[in-house]
């Protein structure tokens, strides 16, 4: 299959893959609604740029180590739920930055590049577009690259939408409990987002 037949698939599994709700947008909504949309913009890039470069990682061979050694991936899934219950329970707890809340920074580059390490999405996302868009016998680090490029372009807009809409919620969320309960509920989604992972 030559590169550029490969384009229009992996947008499109980009599309439906990256766009819906799951750990990644979940927190950034929240975080759209706690911060703004500028200090949640290192949290997007993040994101975008870790993805990519854990998927170029999971493509150039990581995916195989998980292959010979499934006990490293069971206990990197093990890993993954308890941060993400954390995440959870520090999303249920965040107060308005004004009011000093649990959560009085937003994610850094770094540590939204990290979390794409202990995600399962992220990890699901990656081994299945590996898995499905690269060729026995093909330009394996062509078709990667290309991947991961797509993904980071991808990524940008989608979290962006994502910031923005917690930003227009935010509008509505300006007395305590409104927050209070916007919160809980975001992060009961997280929550809810683990199902696949640990069915």
């Amino acid at each position: 299959m030559a590169l550029l037949d490969l384009v229009v698939p992996v947008m499109l599994f980009a599309a439906a893959s990256l766009s819906s709700p799951g750990p990644n947008n979940v927190m950034i909504t929240a975080s759209g609604v706690n911060f703004g949309f500028r200090r949640t913009i290192p949290h997007m890039l993040g994101i975008a740029v870790g993805f990519a470069v854990m998927n170029l990682a999971v493509g150039l061979g990581l995916g195989r180590v998980f292959e010979s050694n499934p006990q490293i991936h069971q206990v990197l899934k093990y890993v993954s739920v308890a941060y993400l219950i954390f995440l959870a329970w520090k999303i249920a707890n965040a107060g308005h930055v004004k009011e000093g809340g649990a959560q009085s920074k937003p994610f850094t580059f770094l540590q939204a590049a990290a979390f794409q390490w202990v995600n399962p999405k992220a990890w699901a996302v990656a081994v299945g577009a590996v898995a499905t868009f690269t060729t026995v016998g093909g330009d394996l680090l062509g078709e990667v690259l290309l991947m991961s490029l797509i993904f980071l372009l991808w990524t940008i807009p989608s979290t962006s939408i994502w910031t923005f809409f917690g930003t227009v919620i935010g509008r509505f969320l300006h007395t305590p409990g409104r927050l209070r309960a916007f919160n809980w509920f975001m992060a009961g989604l997280l929550l809810l987002s683990l199902f696949p992972a640990i069915t």
